[in-house]
C-alpha cells in the first residue's frame, strides 16, 4: 500500500536533473515545510522539515521549466524512505516524495499556466504504430523507477 501525501513549502534547491539511459528524465529539488502557530498573541515558526522531491517524465520537464528554488509550491505524490551507506555515519535515510503533481502555491502570489503542445491525431497515430513495432523488444528490468507514471 502507497502511502500518498500532499504537503506545501518552499522549494529549498535549485531544481537538478538527470538523463537515464538517454530515455528518461528524473528532476529533483528539497522542500522546506515549516508549520506556524499563533503562540502568545504572535506568529511563531516551527522546526522545518525537510523532504527530497523527484519527478519523471513529463512531470520533471515541466517542473525544470517552471520552478525555482524559494518558490512556494504544492507537492503531490508517494512516502518513500530513501537509504544509503556513508563511510563516516553508517546508514542514513531521508524522506523522499515521488511526486505525480507539482504546482505553485497560490496563496504566496500569482502564476501564469501555459499549457504543452500535445501530438495531434496524425502524431499520435504514428507514436502509437512505433508504440506497437518496439513492443516486446529490450528488457525492461533495468527501468529505474519504471512503475512511477508521472504526466
Amino acid at each position: 500500500m502507497d502511502a500518498m501525501v500532499w504537503i506545501t513549502g518552499n522549494v529549498g534547491t535549485e531544481v537538478e536533473s538527470r538523463t537515464v539511459r538517454d530515455e528518461f528524465l528524473y528532476a529533483s529539488f528539497r522542500l522546506a515545510s515549516t508549520p506556524r502557530s499563533w503562540r502568545a498573541g504572535e506568529w511563531a515558526d516551527g522546526e522545518t522539515t525537510w523532504l527530497g522531491v523527484t519527478c519523471s517524465k513529463t512531470l520533471a520537464k515541466n517542473v525544470l521549466a517552471s520552478i525555482k528554488k524559494g518558490d512556494p509550491v504544492v507537492v503531490v505524490g508517494r512516502l518513500r524512505t530513501s537509504r544509503w551507506q556513508d563511510a563516516e555515519k553508517g546508514t542514513q535515510s531521508r524522506l523522499m516524495i515521488e511526486a505525480i503533481a507539482v504546482g505553485h502555491d497560490l496563496n504566496g502570489g500569482v502564476a501564469s499556466f501555459q499549457r504543452i503542445n500535445r501530438p495531434t491525431g496524425d502524431e499520435r497515430d504514428a507514436v502509437a504504430e512505433l508504440i506497437q513495432a518496439t513492443e516486446g523488444q529490450g528488457d525492461d528490468s533495468g527501468d529505474v523507477d519504471a512503475g512511477t507514471e508521472a504526466a
